[in-house]
């Protein structure tokens, strides 16, 4: 057979079997059978190094034309079929739009650090600067700093996570205060809020994880009124919608002197005495005083030139407050029935 022959014979095939093709894959298997490296095409041209000298520059022409034709109708064939394939496609995973969608929950800020913020916000307005302390402290800043002697009985009022015999998990965010006060000079005025725990017994007034912001003011001629104006502007500020009525009494604590609890009248029960204000009408919410002169010694200060408040206040038990809530776990419970109300 000559060349020629083989040319046409090689061309009427390719036709032939690209008439029985049905997908992509099929045109893909003939393009490698005709046109790949050991390709019925490529074996033709490999022939031509047998034919005379003066023969090989016409015939390599007709051979690279038919080459050319079979890759043209093939490459054809294949973007046709890829064409109809994709359209099946898209047809059968085809989206009923007609169908409601999956609706999607955006998450929010737990009520307690939404509360939390919202007061630290207030705060700033109101002059005060933030620092955090470590949730992890040593007994000195925590205990020790604070006017707490290692055998102060004081201590009892306070059910610590020991890590070790110097390290525990912090008891209030006064730790935070000393820190402060040996590397600022006064004047000083500075929350600190944070996570507290307490080994405690869990009920409906306590748990063993809280949040609490830590204030204190140190500089010349700080007054006990000062603390009370400062107290009642904040809470009248937290509290705009509410009939607010706030009331002080004595009470102990090491690192203030004199000392005092801060009491608001229960939003819970409208002062009629429930469980979270033991019946009382009156739900604690603050212990403050002005700062105790060891504590400021402590932190580098000269008490005889320098006085200062300090005040800590729990944000759970204002959360209970504002929105009525009669049962401090809620909030660690995870329940989202409860979340989402807020």
């Amino acid at each position: 057979m000559d060349i020629e022959e083989k040319i046409r014979t090689l061309q009427e095939k390719v036709e032939s079997e690209l008439g029985s093709c049905s997908d992509a894959k099929g045109v893909e298997e003939l393009t490698v059978r005709f046109l790949g490296k050991k390709g019925e095409v490529t074996s033709l041209l490999h022939s031509l190094k047998d034919l005379p000298k003066e023969q090989k520059p016409l015939v390599g022409k007709r051979v690279n034309e038919l080459k050319g034709k079979i890759q043209e109708k093939l490459e054809a064939a294949l973007a046709q079929f890829a064409q109809k394939e994709l359209a099946a496609r898209l047809a059968s995973e085809q989206v009923d739009i007609s169908l409601p969608g999956k609706r999607r929950f955006r998450g929010n800020r737990h009520v307690v650090l939404d509360l939390l913020q919202e007061a630290i916000d207030i705060l700033v307005g109101m002059g005060f600067s933030v620092q955090y302390g470590p949730d992890i402290e040593s007994d000195y800043y925590n205990f020790e700093a604070l006017n707490f002697a290692p055998d102060h009985p004081a201590r009892d009022m306070h059910d610590t996570f020991y890590l070790n015999t110097e390290t525990l998990l912090r008891t209030h965010t006064s730790n935070t205060q000393v820190r402060v006060m040996e590397a600022c000079p006064p004047p000083i005025r500075v929350i600190a809020p944070g996570k507290c725990f307490r080994n405690e017994d869990v009920s409906a007034r306590s748990h063993v994880l809280f949040h609490q912001i830590e204030g204190f003011y140190i500089d010349r001629e700080v007054t006990l009124a000062d603390l009370l104006h400062t107290l009642k502007s904040f809470f009248s500020k937290l509290f705009p919608n509410q009939e607010l009525k706030i009331r002080s009494r004595p009470s102990y604590f090491p690192f203030v002197e004199p000392g005092m609890e801060v009491d608001i009248c229960c939003f819970v029960c409208g002062a009629k005495g429930c469980p979270i204000c033991k019946h009382t009408g009156w739900l604690e919410v603050a212990g403050a005083g002005m700062i105790h002169p060891e504590v400021l010694k402590s932190g580098g200060i000269d008490p005889e030139e320098y006085l200062g408040y300090a005040w800590g206040f729990g944000i759970e038990r204002l959360a209970m407050l504002r929105y009525g809530i009669d049962d401090i776990r809620l909030f660690l419970e995870n329940d989202a029935r409860f979340l989402q109300q807020f």
